[in-house]
């Protein structure tokens, strides 16, 4: 099968398509035939070598294995393992593989039948690989550690992304003031989704500009722990869901100083996908797809997650995945 790998980290230039054994099903598993992939921080993190953390496990100097990422998936059902009673072959599915190997920028992968779903009928392929893993983010930032249903004034710190674009529609799904910062580019985007109010992070600091707000669900983690208290109300809250190596660790030393609740989320894969395919069906909850690429584009998905210019989720597309209106094939 096709697979995207590099042995060395660096810019996108590294990845290859490569040929590589079809992996076998084991117990508890699923093989899926991918269709879509989509990309997430973590794959670029990984991709570079930066932070350094990222490192410690897959080798400090370079990858210790060959490489295959992507965790945000979506297929059919190619074959089962022992013991799997939920899924059967031609079942289209969807999950994140972030805990359970990763793999998914290939033709197939294996997957504990514990991290999938069924995909429902009015939901694309290139959909369903986009609203696991940043659904889950934002579901377990905004609600479980922000407590957003006690709030009123709420800020979004990068609305524009793959976590953060979902966010804005969540958020949407209670009575907030909602205020989004991101690039100058996506403000309109960030409006259309919901925001009441839209800030450019290049000419307002949303830390000194005097609004409080009682919850701060972070998706950059560029700010100090007392600009951040700054902007939060008495009561106000703090959830990040990752960034910046430096401030995630000056928020866990000096936090308790700040008098105000700060919280990194300690994710869970899939925890909340049946309240987010739930939200999808009702029409509350929408991923939004800035584009699609074949998996032999994957390098040029890749740069174009790296250039920042893009609102939403990037797709890989793999096999006969139906082709979106954002899709560009080249």
């Amino acid at each position: 099968m096709k697979a995207v790998a590099y042995e060395k980290y660096g810019s996108p230039d590294v990845l290859r398509v490569i040929d590589v054994p079809v992996p076998a099903p084991g117990p508890g598993e699923v093989l899926v035939r991918v269709r879509a992939v989509s990309l997430n921080a973590w794959d670029w993190d990984t991709l570079t070598g930066r932070p350094l953390e990222y490192r410690v496990l897959s080798g400090l100097c370079r990858p210790r294995h060959r490489l295959i990422h992507g965790c945000d998936i979506a297929g059919v059902v190619e074959s089962v393992g022992a013991g799997v009673s939920g899924f059967r072959r031609g079942d289209p599915v969807l999950g994140d593989l972030a805990e359970d190997g990763w793999g998914a920028f290939a033709e197939f992968v294996c997957a504990p039948e514990t991290r999938l779903a069924h995909k429902p009928a009015g939901m694309s392929f290139e959909q369903a690989a986009c609203i696991s893993h940043g659904g889950n983010l934002a579901i377990q930032g905004l609600f479980d550690h922000g407590h957003i249903d006690k709030a009123r004034r709420v800020l979004i710190n990068g609305g524009g992304g793959s976590t953060g674009s979902l966010a804005i529609q969540l958020a949407r799904t209670y009575d907030v003031e909602l205020s989004c910062v991101d690039h100058a580019r996506k403000l309109d985007q960030m409006r259309a989704l919901g925001a009441d109010h839209v800030i450019d992070y290049a000419r307002h600091d949303f830390t000194r500009s005097g609004v409080r707000y009682d919850l701060i669900f972070d998706v950059r983690t560029s700010r100090g722990v007392f600009e951040i208290a700054r902007a939060l109300a008495p009561a106000g809250r703090y959830v990040t869901v990752g960034g910046k190596t430096s401030r995630l660790l000056q928020m866990l030393a000096l936090r308790r100083l700040t008098g105000h609740p700060m919280q990194m989320v300690a994710y869970q894969p899939n925890k909340d996908l049946p309240q987010l395919l739930s939200l999808f069906e009702q029409g509350r909850v929408c991923p939004v797809i800035d584009r699609c690429f074949d998996l032999e584009r994957t390098v040029d998905a890749f740069r174009l997650y790296g250039s920042g210019a893009f609102f939403g989720k990037i797709v890989v597309r793999v096999g006969d995945a139906a082709v979106s209106s954002g899709s560009d094939s080249g």
